[in-house]
């Protein structure tokens, strides 16, 4: 059996740098959801996952959501 081992390149954002960054934009904290806090800016929400760390690429797709890029 042969075991192949790689280095893992995953970046991570912290949750406080991901929610620093939402309050720049005008995003504010709602509510706490099951795993996750619902953050709005009055017409939109947003489901912010309640880990330390958060994988590079949520982060980005949510700060691009919230930029209100597709």
């Amino acid at each position: 059996m042969t075991v192949y081992t790689h280095l893992c390149t995953v970046k991570f954002m912290k949750r406080r740098e991901l929610e620093r960054i939402l309050r720049q934009l005008g995003w504010k904290f709602l509510r706490h959801g099951g795993k996750h806090d619902v953050w709005t800016d009055e017409k939109r929400e947003e489901a912010i996952p309640r880990h330390t760390e958060i994988h590079e690429k949520l982060a980005q797709a949510i700060l691009r959501r919230a930029k209100g890029n597709p």
